[in-house]
């Protein structure tokens, strides 16, 4: 990802028009990210499949984490910064001077300022003759007031995508890209899972609408040329595996899909019961798996000889196993991970999907009628193979954004 840079040079640099006047090509874009690679990747997977990727600025709305701080993260972006602000003035004993060092020590001006709505629309406005509309995409809560307020201040000038659903007013954005199951509380399914009385709290309350673009999973930073590269780069350390290579992925468990070490064991009493099957086993954690899985996990199968752990070093190797693997066993907590495996086409085998509540196991419920996955079960042998047609989420989102522009009398620099 690169890193910011002053936004007057670098962004009027990026695609010059020598003869200046009024360009409706989109030659340039932001993305604002909120420190999240998850929510990151989603915004570069996007700007990636319109082409725009060695064109981008990375901007970030961050917020300091740890201390006091991890209380907080239910507050309001901007909001956050005034208490963050009155919380460093007391501190620092309302001194302005010992104010301003502590800011630099926290990081935490660094952090606010790095994305200002006022001085990216400012350059949006003020660069249009020469460089054509600015498109903007963002991911992540934090992201919204900001991509919203460059929108607000500069609506002729620009394009703002807002990846992952802001939970209301979504007439702030010309595009909302968000996962189907997201509305999962619209369906009848979801009105019986929340009382008569809470349901007027609970978001979205309505259908999505003509600036809203639904996909089946996430949005991620996947395509066919990032996985072809990944394939020649990992070729030679992947050649020596015996097949088939199935591919372990373990995520960590979140508020709507619960497990601890009880699942760690069941599978690996799985995992035990198909390595006959498997010519090789490469088996990864996120940075959300639990220690104690990860010691259970290792503990139980690092002594066969089929079994790689990766020990979390660089260089990662998930886009090699991306684009390598035979087939996938991917936990049902992680909807990127799933959404990435599924987007190659190749088998993938779900752990604990009966454990998923909500939107989640909406999402999973899709993807089982899409004949995507299948609940691993111990009994599988792992040379057999089905076929299916792989999400496409990235592609058709952009084509979407493509749509839009074209509405406005605007389109992408081929």
């Amino acid at each position: 990802m690169r890193p910011t840079q002053p936004p007057e040079v670098a962004v009027t640099g990026l695609s010059e028009n020598p003869k200046g006047g009024v360009s409706g090509v989109v030659k340039r874009a932001i993305v604002i990210g909120n420190g999240c690679a998850g929510a990151e990747n989603q915004c570069i997977g996007l700007v990636r499949s319109l082409g725009l990727f060695d064109r981008h600025l990375y901007y970030s709305v961050a917020r300091p984490r740890g201390g006091i701080y991890r209380w907080l993260h239910w507050l309001p972006i901007s909001l956050y910064k005034k208490l963050d602000h009155f919380i460093r003035c007391v501190c620092a004993g309302f001194s302005i001077k010992a104010n301003e060092s502590a800011g630099r020590r926290s990081g935490i001006r660094d952090v606010f300022e790095v994305a200002d709505p006022k001085q990216i629309a400012a350059m949006a406005r003020r660069t249009f003759d020469m460089s054509g509309p600015l498109l903007v995409v963002a991911s992540g809560r934090d992201t919204v007031s900001v991509a919203s307020s460059i929108r607000r201040l500069a609506m002729d000038y620009v394009f703002v995508v807002q990846v992952q659903h802001p939970r209301s007013r979504l007439e702030r954005f010309d595009l909302v890209i968000t996962p189907r199951h997201d509305y999962f509380s619209l369906t009848p399914e979801g009105k019986r899972q929340v009382p008569f009385f809470l349901r007027p709290w609970v978001t979205p309350r309505e259908p999505p609408g003509r600036n809203v673009f639904l996909t089946t999973g996430a949005l991620h930073n996947l395509d066919s040329s990032t996985l072809r590269n990944a394939a020649l780069e990992w070729k030679d350390e992947f050649d020596s595996l015996s097949k088939p290579l199935v591919v372990v992925n373990i995520g960590g468990p979140t508020r709507n899909c619960l497990y601890g070490v009880d699942l760690a064991k069941e599978l690996c009493g799985m995992l035990h019961s198909i390595l006959w099957s498997c010519g090789s086993l490469k088996i990864s954690f996120s940075r959300r798996t639990p220690k104690n899985v990860k010691e259970i996990i290792t503990r139980e199968l690092s002594s066969n000889s089929k079994v790689y752990i990766w020990d979390g070093k660089d260089p990662n190797p998930h886009l090699g196993h991306l684009a390598l693997a035979d087939a996938f066993i991917i936990t049902a907590d992680s909807i990127s991970m799933l959404s990435e495996a599924c987007t190659t086409g190749k088998p993938v085998y779900v752990v604990g999907a009966e454990r998923c509540t909500w939107k989640f196991s909406d999402f999973q419920k899709t993807l089982r009628e899409r004949g995507a996955v299948r609940p691993l079960t111990g009994k599988e042998d792992m040379v057999e193979t089905w076929s299916y047609t792989a999400l496409n989420d990235n592609a058709e989102a952009a084509k979407r954004v493509v749509q839009d522009l074209a509405e406005r009398g605007w389109k992408i620099e081929a």
